[in-house]
């Protein structure tokens, strides 16, 4: 395996879009997760660019398995360039294939998301990835402890708008054990 630093860089995440895009012939790729943070704020703090790989899912995905009847967009990148692929050994990380309903993402998230232009031989393709704030409420669903600190890290380095975070969490109508965890962990924000 290459050896490397399990912190992502934006030449990390160019690298996975460019993989992304030529493979399944786009010119967008959705990046979701942890390292979405890459494409709006590509200097972020280091504990919020540590993972051992980029979430990411092409924006023709659902086009692409029409046209490959029995097989999902996921399950193809996680075989081409997941975990132990031959990209993970060459690359030290690995795209981990998603799809639209992985995160859970407030309503309108897609009016008010982030883009980088990723030179592509010779042509440009485009990362996509939620705003800070969609991608914070992304990050209370689980509420992981790696969660709470790529939230926590990001409010002490750009403090957070804790009221705007609630009413985007709110409207993703979270299940009521959800809403009481990440409403108690928000208000440790305040």
């Amino acid at each position: 395996m290459a050896e490397g630093t399990d912190v992502r860089t934006v030449a990390d995440l160019d690298r996975a879009v460019r993989a992304l895009c030529e493979y399944f012939k786009t010119d967008a790729t959705i990046i979701i997760g942890s390292q979405a943070i890459l494409v709006g704020w590509p200097d972020a703090p280091a504990i919020m660019r540590t993972s051992v790989e980029i979430d990411a899912y092409p924006c023709n995905a659902r086009e692409w398995e029409a046209a490959n009847p029995g097989t999902e967009a996921s399950e193809e990148i996680s075989v081409l360039f997941g975990y132990l692929s031959d990209f993970h050994t060459a690359h030290g990380f690995y795209i981990d294939g998603v799809d639209d309903t992985t995160a859970c993402l407030p309503p309108g998230w897609r009016d008010r998301a982030v883009s980088r232009a990723v030179q592509s031989h010779g042509s440009m393709v485009t990362a996509i990835a939620p705003a800070t704030n969609d991608l914070i409420v992304s990050k209370l669903h689980p509420l992981r402890d790696k969660d709470k600190s790529f939230i926590l890290a990001c409010h002490q380095a750009k403090p957070l708008d804790i009221a705007v975070i609630k009413q985007l969490f709110a409207d993703t109508l979270p299940n009521d054990h959800v809403r009481v965890a990440a409403t108690a962990f928000l208000d440790t924000l305040s």
